[in-house]
């Protein structure tokens, strides 16, 4: 997606008077032979790099590549795959700071996370993008029921220095990270039209790279780093009327955090 959007006008605060129970809420995501979402057993816990070989153009890692680190190529390699089969097997926590946020496939999966008690997610996305629907309907459902009951937190933000918040990366259970250049949207990601490879009628694909990376160093140190721009954007949004923050939104007087 274009590296600037139009800014979205700050909405009034819902008055929803309480939060629904779990089993009301949780969402369900379209089912895919790599979207695992709602199978507790489909997990990250024994993820490797070789789970990912399938998505690329050989459908196969060479033999010498890295245990640690693969890089995955937009227009060539099935990069929104990649990201639903990760995504979907989160099952602890979440951390996310994503400049373009304008896929509703993976929306659903990662408002599945934000609405699981048991998933703790930190959610930071850029202020000068907030004019996508899958962030105005971020906004919306946190308004209308209170993601921080279910240990969800979200800002619209910028980094420390008042400049645009470009990360394009996520931890997720603390054992896979990704990072690179890719945007959530469908040519950022190059979604495939034809099922298994890319081209077709209708193929876009930007020029965009996706890592993805199990090295435990790396992994701590970009958890403490999303946390940090998390938290920076969280205190300018604070004093900042025109950005969305989860902790302006005041919890319903009834509301209480849903139990796992």
């Amino acid at each position: 997606m274009p590296e600037t959007g139009a800014q979205s006008a700050p909405e009034p605060h819902s008055t929803t008077p309480a939060v629904p129970s779990k089993p009301a809420v949780v969402a369900s995501p379209k089912p895919s032979p790599n979207n695992a979402q709602g199978d507790p057993t489909q997990n990250l816990q024994t993820f490797t790099l070789r789970d990912l070989e399938r998505f690329t153009r050989e459908k196969v890692f060479a033999t010498n590549a890295s245990e640690h680190v693969h890089l995955f190529y937009v227009g060539r390699d099935d990069v929104h795959e990649i990201l639903k089969y990760i995504l979907s097997r989160v099952c602890i926590s979440l951390y996310l700071n994503m400049f373009g946020y304008d896929d509703p496939e993976l929306n659903e999966i990662l408002m599945a996370k934000a609405m699981d008690p048991n998933v703790t997610v930190l959610i930071t996305l850029d202020k000068s993008q907030s004019g996508s629907k899958t962030e105005r309907d971020l906004i919306a459902k946190d308004k209308a029921l209170n993601l921080s009951a279910f240990g969800t937190h979200f800002v619209t933000g910028q980094s420390s220095t008042h400049q645009i918040s470009h990360t394009k990366g996520f931890v997720a259970d603390g054992k896979v990270a990704g990072e690179g250049s890719t945007n959530w949207s469908t040519s950022g990601e190059g979604i495939f039209v034809v099922a298994g490879q890319a081209g077709g009628k209708g193929f876009k694909a930007q020029n965009n790279t996706q890592a993805i990376i199990t090295d435990p160093d790396t992994i701590h140190r970009f958890s403490a780093e999303l946390i940090a721009e998390h938290m920076a954007a969280q205190h300018l949004a604070l004093g900042d009327g025109e950005k969305e923050s989860s902790l302006k939104t005041p919890p319903p007087a009834s509301a209480t955090a849903p139990h796992s």
